[in-house]
């Protein structure tokens, strides 16, 4: 498993950036919580798309927490 941490979670981001771009978004890590909640900031695009919590939900969280399974949830912040 790897160790959760702001380089391995923009290795995995760094994957999905591309998708996000093709719509003029993207995303950015934030911060890790000590209960292992991962925070992100939706830029561009993704800021204001009525789509975003799907996105976030069905795309980045899923693909992070097959990576990290040890992640409980992922949230977006402002």
């Amino acid at each position: 498993m790897e160790q959760l941490n702001e380089d391995n979670i923009n290795a995995v981001l760094n994957k999905l950036r591309p998708y996000l771009q093709l719509d003029g978004g993207d995303v950015e890590f934030d911060s890790i919580s000590s209960d292992n909640i991962v925070k992100l900031r939706l830029l561009g695009s993704c800021v204001d798309c009525p789509l975003n919590q799907m996105t976030l939900r069905a795309g980045i969280e899923r693909a992070l927490m097959m990576a990290f399974p040890q992640i409980k949830r992922v949230e977006s912040v402002r």
